[in-house]
């Protein structure tokens, strides 16, 4: 705050002591004459076309420039002498005679201007080369074409005509390039800032197209509905129906989704683009199924199929994949299967042509065209028909396709499903190694995800190192054109007795004002950071509760079969492998409703119950007033009280316990959540606890209350938890947490 005091205080006199000292020099010096403004211009001698952008500096003063059309104003005293100097010219050397204008005409150097222009030729084939370099590298490195970028927005000078053009190219690649590696948000600032150098209808669509990939569809609704009012040609008209159906698909709003889908349609049909009335036939079937018209949906479907057949094997696959979905979403599962062996064929004769002339590029809608795949979804299909015999061959199928093309995600899905399928037909031998097979591929997709999770946070970084570095070339060149305006305005003020002195106060009022946007900019980017952050941190510790939560889990198994029973593993194994899975599903999630940690705590809780009959009893009462789907609640927020409830406090206790766990309303924003037990306590729980245990800091524990603390300091006091002894006499515990909605 001190230093604050002074540099405020420093600011205030500086006007005096720059005020002081000019009036001690204009009464210390000897009489001279007045300065004067004199107006002038500079021309080419034989076209008397004006030269631009010419030094006009007063010998020992200011330098001033000629604006477009070869004019410039000085202020400057008789007997002065003025250099007038261009690449273009031999440079002139003018005596102040009295205040009548100076024009000036030139002769061009032909030394000289050949050397200007070679520059600007060079200047352009750089530019040039580097934009296309950018190009050409946007598929396959984005750092390297980003670099590229860089280095052609360094040739851009500001006394180039075509400048605000350049910029609006050079951005709208630079959008280009974060689009194609999926960071919409970058895309989209770099296309407003392509906008606002030079605006161009197809680079607004791409805007909105950035808009709906962050799944901003308020902001691209927004952004296609003022195109709509613009001036389009009809590719770009249809372009602008199809974002606007994707905007108010996002939004749920399904009838204007398909109205706008429809009216691209048409569009499409009359200039015969086959591939995108193949895809709109796609996406109002989606829209249609949505809104529950399942056989409208069906036809455009089928119209999508035949369409595509007559496209591509690629394009046939993709919608006969698309048509199988639907039929699975429908339970007609003998047509999924019939399209699922036909776009299997599909498949094995576009990888033929792949292996002959190189693998096409695809898109997130084709990560589902893989045999693996189809060939699981297949046995889905037989499964949910009971129909096991034909399923395994399927599964089987599938996961030797996913191991030789290292798709553990697919893998690990077969496998689950293979083991389900075996138990389900009573091979309980075969179930146990699909599901211990199943295990062994969870371990090594855990790892595959926390490498993915490292390279895209390293790339993610070296992006934002490389988008600051071009923020950076756009900032000093924003404030070299400030300098240069502010020069040109002391022109224009060169005829008021105090041009220096209100010069000085206004810089100083300007330099306060970029001080105080600095502080603002730098605590609000520190702000940014510090959420950032907190998200990384909780992605962290959300990782760390899932190997505990394995570890302690994989403990029960363990006991099972060392007790030899080999029926009660078998069951816990079931129960637990469907545990896990719901694990896995909600672990990418920040949030999930309150519904489904209900689901997985009931779970948990009952898998406890089977291995711990003889030591508790346990009830789950949630108040029929709450909403369980309005709340949403970190995942595996509850579990590790619930574990400790039973593994320190009822495990030991001579008696049967109880467990009760309850979920009341407090109002309508806000809900408690109590766990309580029986059990013999905390105090003498620690008694019990070997040396070894209580040199170990509980990780369970540990992290939610890391957990707990982040969320409380994001999202201003989320949860609440309070933690008691159940009796005065300290035996027994309850844990209460206050969990409120989000605002």
């Amino acid at each position: 705050m001190r230093k604050i005091g002074f540099i405020v205080l420093f600011i205030c006199l500086l006007p005096n002591v720059f005020l002081g000292q000019h009036e001690n020099r204009r009464l210390a010096s000897p009489e001279r004459p007045k300065p004067m403004v004199i107006r002038g211009s500079v021309k080419e001698e034989k076209t008397y076309k004006p030269v631009q952008d010419v030094e006009v500096q007063v010998m020992g003063g200011r330098t001033y420039r000629t604006n477009n059309t070869g004019d410039f104003r000085i202020e400057a005293r008789i007997g002065d002498e003025i250099i007038i100097a261009h690449d273009s010219f031999e440079t002139i050397i003018y005596k102040i005679k009295g205040n009548d204008r100076i024009d000036v005409t030139v002769k061009e150097n032909p030394v000289e201007l050949e050397a200007a222009v070679q520059k600007r030729k060079k200047a352009a084939a750089a530019y040039g080369a580097n934009l296309a370099a950018a190009r050409n590298a946007l598929k396959k490195d984005a750092s390297i074409s980003i670099d590229y970028i860089t280095r052609a927005l360094e040739t851009v000078k500001d006394d180039d005509p075509f400048a605000d053009e350049k910029k609006a190219e050079l951005f709208e690649t630079l959008a280009d390039i974060y689009m194609y590696w999926k960071q919409p948000d970058l895309a989209e600032s770099n296309f407003l800032t392509s906008l606002s150098n030079k605006y161009s209808a197809d680079v607004k669509i791409k805007l909105g197209k950035a808009q709906l990939q962050s799944k901003n569809y308020n902001a691209a609704l927004k952004t296609f509905n003022n195109l709509k009012k613009s001036r389009l040609n009809s590719s770009q008209r249809i372009l602008v129906y199809e974002g606007l159906g994707d905007s108010y698909k996002g939004l749920n709003d399904y009838n204007k989704a398909n109205a706008n889908y429809s009216k691209a349609l048409s569009g499409n049909q009359k200039r015969k683009k086959s591939d995108k009335v193949i895809l709109l036939n796609s996406k109002m079937a989606e829209v249609l199924e949505q809104q529950g018209n399942v056989t409208e949906a069906e036809e455009y479907l089928d119209n999508s199929v035949q369409l595509a057949e007559q496209s591509n094997k690629r394009s046939a696959a993709r919608q006969r994949a698309k048509a199988a979905d639907f039929y699975s979403k429908n339970s007609s599962f003998d047509k999924e299967i019939e399209l699922r062996q036909q776009t299997l064929k599909d498949i094995k004769q576009i990888e033929t042509v792949a292996d002959s002339i190189g693998q096409p590029e695809e898109g997130t809608e084709d990560r589902a065209l893989t045999p693996q795949v189809q060939n699981y979804k297949i046995a889905n299909a037989f499964a949910a028909q009971s129909n096991y015999d034909e399923a395994i061959p399927y599964l089987e199928e599938s996961i030797k396709e996913a191991e030789s093309k290292n798709d553990l995600v697919v893998q690990k899905d077969a496998t689950r499903k293979l083991g389900e399928v075996y138990r389900e037909k009573g091979e309980l031998k075969k179930a146990s190694e699909a599901f211990e097979e199943y295990e062994v591929i969870i371990d090594k997709l855990y790892i595959q995800k926390e490498q993915e999770i490292s390279q895209a946070t390293r790339f993610n970084r070296e992006l934002a190192q490389r988008a600051n570095r071009i923020a950076t070339l756009e900032k000093d060149r924003e404030l070299n054109e400030t300098r240069y305006q502010l020069a040109f305005a002391a022109q224009e003020l060169a005829d008021q007795q105090s041009i220096r002195q209100q010069i000085v106060i206004y810089s100083l009022i300007g330099l306060t004002v970029l001080l105080l946007l600095a502080g603002y900019l730098m605590f609000r980017n520190m702000k940014q950071q510090r959420y950032a952050n907190n998200l990384l941190a909780l992605k962290s510790l959300r990782s760390q509760m899932n190997p505990h939560f394995i570890f302690n889990a994989l403990n029960s198994v363990n006991t099972f079969i060392a007790t030899s029973d080999e029926r009660a593993a078998n069951r816990y194994l079931t129960d637990f492998s469907l545990l896990m899975r719901a694990v896995l599903e909600n672990s990418e999630e920040d949030f999930i409703p309150l519904e489904k940690e209900i689901e997985l705590l009931k779970l948990y809780v009952q898998l406890e119950h089977f291995r711990f009959q003889d030591k508790f009893e346990y009830n789950i009462e949630v108040d029929p007033e709450i909403n369980v789907s309005e709340f949403m609640i970190p995942p595996m927020l509850l579990q590790p009280y619930v574990e400790n409830a039973v593994w320190h406090g009822l495990r030991y206790k001579s008696e049967k316990g109880l467990l009760s766990i309850n979920f009341e309303r407090i109002n309508s924003e806000s809900i408690q959540i109590v766990i309580t037990d029986d059990g013999i306590g905390r105090k003498k729980s620690v008694e019990l606890k070997t040396m070894n245990q209580k040199l170990q800091n509980s990780k369970g524990m540990s992290n939610i209350k890391k957990r707990i603390s982040i969320l409380n300091e994001m999202y201003k006091d989320k949860v609440d938890v309070f933690i008691s002894d159940l009796d005065d006499n300290e035996e027994g515990t309850q844990v209460k947490l206050i969990l409120k909605k989000d605002t």
